[in-house]
């Protein structure tokens, strides 16, 4: 029997019927948004998602912070108290510190529990690049992959989960240091859209500009195209910050163009979506190489 769960943190963007179906454990994040704590929940009961892209529009200010590592112990404990063992896959370690903090977890509790495992995997992925790998990662599990074939599967697999996307507004990523501000004042009155990926080391990166969204949107496109092993037989996953109507669009385009059956959208969590503003389009699939 396979009895371990696996964790991720709430980064990794995943629909709530995905995590039920697969029995997902999650770590909800947080964030601060008008002096209020909130959660990153994937059921959105802490505030729903629409509302807080509606406060990012309106100029209001969201900041994040990274997990401290006495919140990785809370989430772990119980599991490890009730004999299981743990695969937790984590939000990339060149994005944040959110993955250090629950290997110090993991490593402080397996000194008082020596006969559990605690397994950390840094996916060096986030929104749904992180979510595709965890939903790939459990669909092994629930095919009766191990604790340790599981994570070798995760690590196998992760440089191939490729990140793909573009923002509308510049000044998110101004405000992140990402780009100078003479760039996006220009940028903006351009309507340039830069076209960014995750490269190897989880880090964010710039790629390219084009201009116009629908340029944008069509770029995304391009870069399956050209690298994607096997697209028609794949699931590919696109998340949005708060504009489904253009994830659609997407969608669509993928379906024509690939014949894909099935695609998953959802919300870039707020955790993210408050770096990378509304308007935030991405696409993730299983490339060559990222």
């Amino acid at each position: 029997m396979n009895n371990y769960i696996i964790l991720t943190d709430s980064s990794a963007d995943l629909p709530l019927s995905i995590y039920n179906e697969l029995d997902i454990q999650v770590l909800p994040l947080s964030f601060l948004l008008d002096g209020e704590v909130y959660h990153n929940t994937p059921d959105e009961s802490s505030i729903a998602f629409k509302e807080v892209y509606a406060q990012l529009r309106s100029g209001k200010n969201v900041t994040t912070s990274a997990v401290n590592v006495e919140t990785f112990k809370e989430a772990f404990l119980p599991y490890v108290q009730d004999g299981k063992d743990i695969l937790y896959l984590g939000f990339s370690s060149g994005l944040s510190g959110t993955f250090s903090a629950g290997t110090i977890a993991a490593q402080e509790l397996l000194e008082e529990y020596p006969e559990r495992k605690i397994v950390c995997v840094d996916t060096l992925c986030a929104s749904l690049g992180q979510g595709m790998l965890v939903y790939m990662t459990a669909k092994k599990r629930a095919e009766g992959f191990s604790l340790s074939e599981a994570a070798e599967y995760a690590e196998k697999i992760k440089l191939n989960v490729c990140h793909w996307f573009t923002v509308d507004d510049l000044f998110f990523l101004k405000r992140g240091g990402r780009i100078s501000a003479t760039t996006a004042l220009v940028g903006s009155a351009l309507g340039i859209k830069p076209i960014l990926h995750v490269d190897n080391e989880g880090h964010l990166i710039s790629v390219s500009k084009t201009r116009g969204r629908k340029k944008a949107i069509t770029s995304l496109l391009e870069q399956m195209k050209a690298s994607a092993i096997d697209p028609s037989t794949q699931i590919p996953m696109i998340s949005h910050g708060d504009c489904v109507e253009d994830a659609n669009v997407l969608a669509d385009a993928l379906r024509k163009e690939f014949g894909v059956k099935d695609v998953i959208i959802n919300y870039v969590g707020p955790v993210i979506g408050a770096h990378s503003g509304p308007g935030t389009l991405a696409l993730f699939f299983i490339g060559k190489e990222r």
